[in-house]
């Protein structure tokens, strides 16, 4: 996935060529560009989703051969996401306005927090694992206003209400 990205002219670093842990700031030029942002929770949930799914599915398969569907459905998203088509979807219906796609480290990490939720899943009771979700879209909508599912319906069928309530940019919680 890396190499195919890099082969499309990905920034391996974003645009500034600066390594960076953790960025916070979704409306800033730094977002989808560092190891880890706001939005790894929704590659976290990505995972949990997959194993949840294969789990029902094709829980014939041993799970080894599941974890590898479930990254290679993972770097496909990825590679989808990082399309023009969906960063110009992004720009047009969501409130990414600036958004130019994930460096190269992002995807990979994207990758990575989606096998750690898959690993998880596998680990934990189902209870738990519902719970943990719920914890990280309501967490994000309150933090960022935006999560997992706003997202999804975002770029499926954008409301300009949720656009302009998203835009207000305070935080519900956690506000200075």
């Amino acid at each position: 996935m890396a190499g195919v990205e890099y082969g499309f002219g990905r920034s391996p670093l974003g645009p500034d060529g600066r390594f960076g842990w953790w960025d916070n700031n979704i409306w800033g030029s730094e977002n989808s560009q560092r190891v880890a942002d706001v939005y790894s929770f929704s590659h976290i949930i990505h995972g949990m989703l997959f194993y949840g799914c294969l789990w029902l599915f094709a829980r014939e398969l041993p799970v080894r051969y599941r974890f590898l569907i479930a990254v290679l459905l993972e770097a496909g998203w990825e590679l989808l996401e990082n399309s023009p088509i969906i960063i110009n979807r992004y720009r047009e219906a969501t409130i990414a306005q600036g958004y130019v796609g994930d460096s190269i480290l992002n995807s990979s990490c994207d990758v990575l927090m989606a096998s750690l939720g898959f690993w998880l899943a596998s680990r934990l009771k189902l209870r738990v694992t519902i719970a943990l979700i719920l914890m990280m879209e309501v967490g994000c909508l309150l933090w960022v206003r935006d999560n997992l599912t706003l997202n999804i319906l975002m770029l499926i069928h954008p409301f300009e209400s949720i656009k302009a309530w998203q835009a207000a940019g305070q935080p519900l919680l956690f506000s200075k």
